[in-house]
């Protein structure tokens, strides 16, 4: 399938590295991102394993990424008074490639063909039509697509109109994490310092002449509007009121800090990808949560439904074979992340005692690089089509026209006709 007029939602990762599969193959591709720009800085994310990597050299970026990569050194654990207690080693966190993610949302926009952009908007229904997705924004005109891609994270608006709430499970894994900048160096470069006391961690790393903050903490599901930012700065400033060492500059920097990022660790979990002519993509679809290599799934994804896409005769095979080859990797990867909060925010002091005494002995024990190898082996859990080769990606006739946007596909549970998705309305969501 070639020429589609395909709407992505959500600029950050996902989003453009489909852009990138799909311009290239000849689509008119739309992104439409509710932030107002393209966001700076931000958590650094990282690429692990051959299959990720290689994404990375099919789309012709894999040495600019290298090139702007954190070479992050060990994060210090430290005690109140900031006495070094042991150290968690970069190997264990930063993969084999470690990025900003503003910095790789940058690097893939620019390697994006002929994109049209529409920022500050985004989605507010969706009607499956004989034409293709009737979609209308908050801001802009209405308009009709071929296709319509969820890759607006996880707390999607795609999703959301869709597929019914029933269908999604977030898969909570007991914990809220805040990520900003912070002024100074705390005498950092390119390393860091961690803090913790029972259920609560703080870290603060130095990267790239940046210095950022991640506050973590156990919790239970918590209900607050994902768009109410003081009521985000409230929660984190009550979880870590009172605590010593750096804490409390920290907290006096997250009240001003205009880049605040607030989520829970949580992985989403459907019974499809995809609805109709709408399709998930990254976080929207399948969040793999912390460690579980959010960012090379979603890039692996993005060349999966492209590949597929290009080579299909109709949007159904496509997104049918596009989630047989992931779905595998994605249920991968998100047992690779479960059980993240036992380190990152331990609720009793002697367990974290063991952590820290775990990570100080590991460079010197025959298996300390069993950890690395371990997350290297599920990050490289999947064996990627070749759709570069053009064997592997058959052009249609050009003389024949593309195939006219169909009706509403059949429900896959029941074989049975489904009717069109009624339009609906995005509601203030919270969890």
């Amino acid at each position: 399938m070639r020429g589609l007029n395909v709407l992505i939602s959500g600029g950050g990762i996902a989003g453009p590295a489909l852009a990138h599969w799909l311009t290239r193959d000849g689509n008119h591709v739309t992104i439409v991102e509710r932030a107002p720009s393209l966001r700076p800085g931000g958590q650094a994310v990282d690429f692990r394993g051959g299959p990720q990597l290689k994404v990375l050299e099919r789309m012709g970026i894999r040495g600019t990424v290298e090139a702007h990569q954190t070479h992050m050194g060990d994060i210090t654990i430290v005690d109140a008074t900031g006495r070094r207690l042991s150290s968690l080693p970069s190997a264990v966190f930063s993969g084999d490639v470690e990025i900003l993610r503003g910095t790789l949302s940058r690097i893939l926009h620019d390697a994006t063909g002929d994109v049209e952009r529409i920022f500050d908007d985004s989605v507010a229904s969706l009607t499956e039509t004989s034409d293709g997705v009737r979609v209308t924004f908050e801001k802009a005109p209405p308009r009709t697509f071929d296709l319509v891609v969820g890759a607006d994270g996880i707390r999607s608006a795609v999703r959301e109109l869709a597929f019914t709430p029933g269908e999604t499970e977030m898969r909570h894994l007991g914990l809220y994490q805040a990520i900003f900048r912070v002024p100074g160096t705390y005498g950092l470069d390119r390393a860091g310092l961690m803090y913790s006391v029972p259920g609560r961690c703080a870290t603060v790393m130095r990267t790239n002449g940046e210095t950022r903050a991640a506050l973590d903490f156990a919790s239970p599901p918590i209900a607050y509007d994902h768009r109410d930012r003081r009521r985000q700065r409230e929660l984190v400033a009550a979880a870590f009121d009172g605590l010593d060492w750096e804490v409390p500059s920290l907290l006096n920097a997250m009240w001003t800090a205009e880049d605040l990022y607030f989520a829970p660790a949580a992985q989403i979990v459907l019974p499809a990808y995809s609805r109709g002519r709408v399709v998930l993509l990254g976080d929207a679809g399948y969040a793999a949560g912390p460690g579980g290599m959010g960012t090379g799934l979603a890039m692996i994804g993005a060349y999966v439904l492209a590949g597929e896409l290009a080579a299909a005769d109709d949007h159904r095979t496509a997104f049918t074979r596009y989630e047989n080859v992931l779905r595998p990797y994605v249920t991968t990867c998100q047992k690779q992340a479960q059980g993240a909060e036992k380190y990152l925010v331990p609720q009793k002091r002697s367990q974290i005692w063991v952590r820290n005494q775990t990570m100080r002995t590991l460079p010197y024990m025959p298996w300390k690089n069993a950890v690395k190898r371990m997350t290297s082996k599920a990050a490289s859990a999947i064996r990627l089509p070749d759709y570069t080769s053009p064997s592997a990606r058959p052009h249609p006739d050009p003389g024949r026209k593309r195939e006219p946007a169909s009706g509403p596909d059949p429900d896959p549970r029941t074989g049975s006709a489904r009717s069109a998705p009624r339009v609906r309305r995005r509601a203030q969501a919270g969890t």
